[in-house]
């Protein structure tokens, strides 16, 4: 059976979940989060500062797990990847992906380009034939071009430009010029296909800025929404996006 049209559709999702802290760090809301997630069930989850690791949940208060992720996809997303980016004396965290599919292979990807900012991109391939990447750019202009430079060179030596792909994450591009490089390049934004531009996303209280996006190509978008609503706006600093695709 061709595995690229055994599944009719992909729904997925992109959080940067602020590593499990409400907006203004008063508040941890891991479980908060958790229970999000599971109501919206999509089958892939692109996530961004995800706790890999964290000594002083583990010492401190059991019911603070040490891994995100692993917390986040259990019983719902059997198979899940973590790319470490930061890390500190107590930790680490970085991009994780949680899915329903099984991943035929995965990597990770340093694109840092100081030591006070570091930042990756984790990638892979779904069974179903869709190469996924979840990626987190940087704060400064100069560092995204970069990133961007690293992550359209990475594309154009590890993926075939006739196979389906997404790259979702939080790329810090509220001036919206990474957004122009993607589609020269040939890349849709899938809130910007139903709404005309990227979706507000940052601050989830109040969104002002578009961060947070979900690029595709070699499928049909069949819908894409920002999450703004409760509980999503008292939960991580940024909203939530989802989309919905067509693999046939």
């Amino acid at each position: 059976m061709d595995t690229k049209t055994s599944q009719q559709s992909l729904q997925i999702a992109s959080y940067n979940i602020h590593k499990g802290y409400c907006a203004v760090n008063r508040r941890f809301v891991l479980d908060e989060i958790r229970e999000a997630i599971r109501q919206l069930n999509p089958d892939i989850l692109f996530l961004q500062e995800v706790v890999g690791h964290q000594l002083r949940y583990h010492t401190q208060d059991e019911d603070h797990p040490a891994s995100q992720f692993e917390y986040l996809a259990e019983e719902i997303w059997p198979h899940h990847v973590y790319g470490k980016n930061a890390i500190y004396s107590h930790g680490h965290h970085g991009n994780a992906m949680l899915s329903k599919q099984a991943f035929l292979h995965t990597q990770n990807i340093d694109i840092s380009r100081w030591k006070f900012s570091r930042r990756g991109i984790l990638m892979g391939r779904l069974e179903n034939g869709v190469y996924v990447m979840c990626a987190h750019f940087g704060l400064l202009g100069l560092e995204r071009r970069y990133q961007m430079r690293d992550l359209l060179n990475l594309i154009e030596s590890q993926i075939p430009p006739d196979e389906p792909l997404i790259i979702a994450g939080d790329f810090n591009d509220w001036r919206l010029r990474l957004d122009k490089k993607f589609k020269k390049n040939h890349f849709k934004e899938a809130y910007s296909e139903c709404q005309i531009r990227p979706a507000r996303t940052f601050p989830a209280k109040l969104p002002l800025f578009s961060v947070d996006r979900i690029y595709y190509r070699n499928m049909d978008l069949l819908n894409a929404e920002v999450l703004k609503h409760s509980p999503w706006k008292t939960l991580s600093d940024h909203c939530a996006l989802k989309a919905d695709f067509s693999l046939v």
